[in-house]
């Protein structure tokens, strides 16, 4: 293992994120902050409760999921898209780095990156709801399968797209819809009931259910099927991520 080249990528990216602080960690923590004054307090004015829990404390960890993957997702695009934007990929990919360890660098900074805004945005709403965290070990097992597995996606992502316009199209167009309609602001018991069958079909809602689950022991979803399905997408994206370096798709143009 080339850990000199694996810490060297990880640096480089996590000096990027640290170098656009007000990008990177204030606008999602402001964000966070305005969807509470509109959802919690102008909402929870009018829902007191969801399945026992303080509406105000239940849209925490809905809130957390959708930063998360919005950060997972566009650090790590941007992050592999950048070097082939500039033509200096081709230096990268001809180290004596294998593409685990190329993935492991980039991914492994997205990830931390994205946690680190996390980890802030649970600090914050400790400032407006009364929040606890009834299973921490669960919580942070979520947190880190959710972080790496959607950086392997936005990998993917920054090697496939083309232009910037398309680096934002899955954050943009497809995850925040999902995270909308996955459970983020609601239960899905609260729907009617043939949409509590579709919303099955969304595999965002099996990762906020299973993390909402770590604060109150409420799921939408059994926690295993949560941690399963989590499992099965990380798999599924290091398969194609080495499938990407074994055939050189979008990398050698």
């Amino acid at each position: 293992m080339n850990w000199r080249g694996i810490v060297a990528i990880y640096r480089f990216e996590m000096s990027r994120f640290f170098r656009t602080i007000y990008q990177s960690i204030v606008s999602p923590v402001l964000s966070t902050v305005l969807y509470f004054v509109v959802f919690g307090a102008a909402i929870g004015g009018r829902i007191e409760t969801v399945e026992g829990v303080p509406y105000g404390a239940f849209i925490v960890p809905g809130l957390v999921m959708l930063s998360l993957l919005q950060q997972s997702i566009t650090n790590a695009a941007f992050g592999i898209y950048f070097p082939k934007f500039t033509g200096t990929s081709f230096e990268l990919f001809t180290a004596p780095l294998s593409f685990f360890e190329v993935t492991l660098g980039f991914v492994g900074a997205a990830a931390t990156k994205s946690l680190f805004v996390a980890v802030l945005i649970i600090a914050t709403s400790f400032v407006f709801v009364d929040l606890t965290i009834a299973h921490p070990f669960w919580a942070v097992l979520f947190l880190l399968l959710t972080a790496l597995s959607f950086s392997l996606l936005g990998f993917i992502l920054g090697i496939w797209a083309r232009t910037f316009e398309q680096l934002n199209i899955v954050p943009m167009l497809v995850i925040t819809p999902l995270v909308f309609l996955g459970g983020a602001f609601y239960s899905a018991s609260m729907l009617p009931g043939p949409w509590q069958v579709v919303v099955k079909f969304n595999p965002v809602l099996y990762l906020i259910s299973g993390f909402r689950w770590s604060f109150f022991q409420v799921a939408d979803v059994p926690v295993g099927l949560s941690l399963g399905a989590i499992a099965v997408f990380l798999a599924l994206c290091l398969a194609v991520i080495s499938r990407i370096f074994r055939t050189g798709w979008r990398l050698k143009s």
